[in-house]
């Protein structure tokens, strides 16, 4: 049964979710050590970009590689450091049922206003066994929550048939879709016609202004740490519907996909770019948690040429 004093830490945040809510980086020194000073940097680089939240603790925060002590000191500092300037939303997914529940609590406590879960790996469950586990994991939360579906990572997809029955459990609010299957994404835009309070939230950011033209909520897009204007300005246009400007911006959000990214041989790349490129914007270090390795020098030179050309394209 949930704790009682936890219960008392059940916290509103205003539905449905909208906006470019970045999932930022976890700056690290060491294996085990926060970029204190880095992280004050980053939450500040990312919220003069006037994005509408903040996710930590997610696939672009190297989550499951980082210990539950050093997952504790990120969502305390960051939670002291925003201030309630926007809601801050942190990633609980685990293979054990209990570490998400008392990842969740602590950050009620530190002042988060949602949490966000992946389906757990290494296990593929089920639909019926995955929507029971959702069923028991709500109730033992103290914030809203968020399903994440990152199929590439877990194995696992919330059909969207478990998604609509998801949607009736008591504090579940949203889904952030990393599939990158835009016909999964607007068979959930049908399903949620008659549900405006749901939030859906789209992490590619290459399909970020085709999902707010077509009724998305807003994007997870993890080039929003390093420009965080730029994706908020997308939003923003495609919400008004100004396509030339979306297709001006979409354009400059498809050049940070294509260099940034695309630099290096393995799947860590994405990783690996965005943190170099903050690093060579003076803004934390980009040391990665274990099995990755930082880009070594003739990798950080291309990265720091296509920021100096991406930075001249945004004026």
């Amino acid at each position: 049964m949930p704790d009682p004093e936890d219960q008392t830490l059940q916290v509103r945040i205003e539905t449905p979710v909208r906006g470019i809510l970045p999932p930022m980086v976890t700056p690290l020194l060491e294996r085990d050590v926060l970029d204190v000073a880095g992280l004050e940097r980053l939450v500040e680089h990312i919220l003069a970009g006037g994005v509408h939240g903040l996710f930590v603790l997610g696939t672009t925060g190297e989550a499951p590689s980082l210990s539950y002590r050093l997952r504790r000191e990120l969502i305390e500092r960051t939670c002291r450091l925003v201030n309630e300037r926007v809601p801050v939303l942190v990633g609980i997914t685990d293979t054990a049922f209990v570490e998400s529940v008392q990842l969740a609590r602590f950050a009620a406590k530190a002042g988060a206003r949602a949490v966000v879960l992946s389906a757990p790996y290494y296990f593929p469950a089920g639909q019926a066994e995955l929507l029971e586990y959702l069923h028991h994991l709500a109730a033992e939360l103290p914030l809203p929550l968020f399903l994440y579906n990152m199929p590439s990572h877990t194995k696992v997809v919330f059909e969207p048939e478990t998604v609509r029955a998801a949607a009736d459990i008591p504090g579940i609010l949203g889904l952030k879709d990393s599939s990158a299957n835009m016909v999964y994404f607007h068979q959930l835009q049908l399903l949620f016609q008659g549900r405006p309070e749901f939030s859906l939230l789209i992490g590619p950011e290459e399909l970020l202004a085709e999902t707010i033209l077509l009724g998305g909520h807003g994007g997870i897009c993890g080039g929003a740490n390093l420009f965080p204007r730029l994706y908020v300005d997308l939003y923003d246009a495609a919400m008004r519907r100004e396509l030339d400007a979306v297709t001006r911006l979409h354009r400059q959000v498809m050049s940070v996909s294509k260099t940034i990214y695309s630099v290096g041989h393995y799947k860590s790349s994405y990783l690996k770019g965005i943190k170099c490129a903050l690093s060579c914007m003076g803004i934390c270090e980009d040391f990665m948690a274990e099995p990755f390795h930082r880009f070594r020098e003739p990798e950080r030179e291309i990265i720091r040429r296509h920021i100096e050309t991406l930075r001249a394209e945004q004026g």
